[in-house]
């Protein structure tokens, strides 16, 4: 089990360091270890780590603690498929098994439109996302996770189900789960809205939602009852903080920063509940975005909060 505090040992940074630079000379290829299935992992999206490359974030996520990693696929960061050559993927695939983290997740960001060209393109980066993940591990149980945009439900639930169909087509074709995300102020606001297009699309087996109370909390809906709601269709945790503006609305936090989410209780019912994936520490724009934002230190604040979370929920990690 990992600490709260002890890192990682010295013997691990130094395995760390030579096996992230030995990656980029060997040939040869491994797969990434399987996620185990008699725990739940610890993660960090590479969302919050703007500025730092794939190659050099997975061993600082490491060597921090971390057993998981979801990379931020969506356009315009260092992980979309589109920066990713076929090198590259064999280097970041060999770090992956190097520093023994999973890839649980690829983020994605593609918004229903009723536009032809908007759909056929996010269609491509689904397909690509796919193929990034096929790419990059074995994990069948890695998933690609994407909010639906704002808008209003009743006017754009019909086409949120037509083209959300369309993508699962796509993610099983390559054994991959297609996750999506309600958002606060988005058309898709909560977990009951992600089980109608579940269930509207007839419970396809890659299709899921992503679970994250930062988006309930203050919405009257309840930790407790979301989590039962939601928990056999869940593929996919995220975790951070909420809390109201004084001025109005509410800023997203670093998870376990505020005390405004029990996070040991959301693991502990989460794992009552059978959810055997990964809680990933996703770190806002409004956050990152802010003048002097420290990445790494986001990446230490997100871990020592978290897995002190772990512990108390008294849920296992993978050894």
């Amino acid at each position: 089990m990992h600490s709260s505090f002890d890192f990682a040992s010295p013997s691990r940074r130094r395995f760390l360091a030579t096996a992230a630079l030995a990656c980029v000379a060997s040939p040869n290829v491994r797969a990434a270890p399987a996620e185990p299935r008699n725990a739940m992992t610890l993660g960090f999206s590479t969302y919050g780590a703007r500025g730092i490359t794939t190659e050099q974030v997975l061993p600082i996520l490491s060597v921090t603690g971390y057993d998981a990693v979801e990379l931020t696929a969506t356009k315009g960061f260092d992980a979309a498929p589109e920066n990713m050559s076929t090198a590259r993927r064999r280097q970041v695939k060999r770090i992956l098994y190097d520093t023994e983290l999973v890839l649980t997740s690829l983020m994605e960001h593609t918004v229903p439109a009723d536009e032809a060209k908007i759909n056929s393109g996010n269609l491509k980066r689904i397909e690509a996302a796919s193929e990034l993940v096929r790419d990059l591990t074995e994990n069948k149980h890695c998933v690609i996770q994407t909010v639906l945009g704002g808008g209003d439900w009743d006017k754009r639930k019909n086409l949120l189900v037509e083209q959300v169909g369309k993508w699962v087509e796509v993610t099983t074709k390559y054994d991959v789960t297609c996750c999506i995300k309600p958002h606060r102020g988005g058309g898709m606001s909560n977990p009951a809205q992600a089980l109608w297009i579940i269930q509207q699309l007839g419970n396809p087996q890659r299709l899921r939602m992503v679970y994250d109370f930062s988006h309930y909390i203050y919405t009257g809906l309840e930790l407790q009852l979301t989590v039962a709601q939601a928990v056999s269709k869940t593929a996919h945790v995220a975790v951070k903080d909420t809390i109201k503006n004084p001025k109005g609305g509410y800023q997203f936090k670093l998870p376990g920063s505020t005390g405004a989410i029990d996070f040991a209780l959301l693991i502990k019912l989460l794992f009552q509940g059978g959810y055997r994936g990964d809680i990933s520490c996703e770190v806002s724009s409004m956050l990152w975005r802010q003048a002097g934002y420290d990445p790494r230190q986001a990446i230490r604040t997100c871990y020592k909060n978290m897995s002190l979370a772990f512990e108390k929920a008294g849920v296992p990690r993978p050894e």
